[in-house]
């Protein structure tokens, strides 16, 4: 481990133990993995407010659609793989961040939607009731009350998936492609840490694959750090909730 791998990207002969790093792999998987949060959190947040705002907790259609999820969260990641696989053939597209971004996506939605399930499901009754006594529409009632209720547990389950997004491998493998370059365009291959760290212990070279621990370091300390800003962040708005 150095400054020169995180500062730089990899040069010729990088993967046979010459100069470079792994700045491509570490801008590649915040992107891919902002990206793909992003997606992920526009599908997941109204499906978590539709189970527990217009349904009633214990409705058929509520606790089918929590086993869809939970079912969906079991899948294998190499699944997810696969079918973003398939789904670029179908569109005739190439590996690429985009096609990164919605396999990775659909990988963590039923993560994030899950986890805010769960924490939709522990806000108090009486606050909705209190909304609608005042005039409230469930709409108004979802984003200004329960929104704002559980707004930790949501950030929570958000910072969640993109720890899982940025570590994935196998989702990513078939779909983001991989490139010595930082991402330029949506439609070009994005590298990510989770590859670099496959593709630098793969090679017979021991410099190289010393360098494949150094990356798995930087990924282990980025999730670690994504925790600890989860906390924080947690703590700070937990000043908005009724006690």
């Amino acid at each position: 481990m150095n400054i020169n791998m995180l500062v730089q990207t990899p040069k010729g002969g990088y993967y046979i133990g010459k100069e470079g790093g792994i700045l491509n792999a570490i801008w590649g998987s915040l992107v891919l993995g902002l990206g793909a949060t992003f997606l992920g959190t526009l599908i997941s947040l109204p499906v978590a407010l539709y189970i527990n705002v217009y349904l009633r907790k214990t409705s058929r259609l509520a606790t089918f659609i929590r086993f869809c999820l939970d079912a969906l969260w079991g899948i294998p990641s190499i699944v997810y793989g696969a079918f973003g696989f398939m789904l670029m053939v179908f569109l005739g597209m190439r590996a690429s961040l985009l096609a990164g971004t919605v396999t990775v996506a659909l990988l963590i939605v039923p993560i994030i939607a899950r986890t805010m399930d769960e924490v939709l499901k522990m806000i108090p009754l009486e606050l909705k009731e209190v909304s609608y006594a005042l005039g409230a529409t469930r709409l108004e009632t979802a984003l200004k009350v329960i929104c704002r209720q559980a707004f930790p547990g949501l950030l929570t389950a958000i910072l969640i998936g993109f720890g899982r997004g940025i570590g994935d491998a196998a989702s990513v493998l078939f779909t983001a492609g991989f490139t010595d370059y930082l991402p330029s365009s949506p439609a070009k291959p994005v590298a990510t840490l989770p590859l670099a760290i496959f593709f630098q212990l793969g090679t017979p070279f021991p410099e190289v694959q010393q360098r494949g621990y150094a990356s798995a370091l930087v990924l282990t300390v980025l999730l670690l750090i994504i925790s600890i800003i989860s906390r924080i962040l947690s703590k700070r708005f937990t000043k908005h909730i009724a006690k």
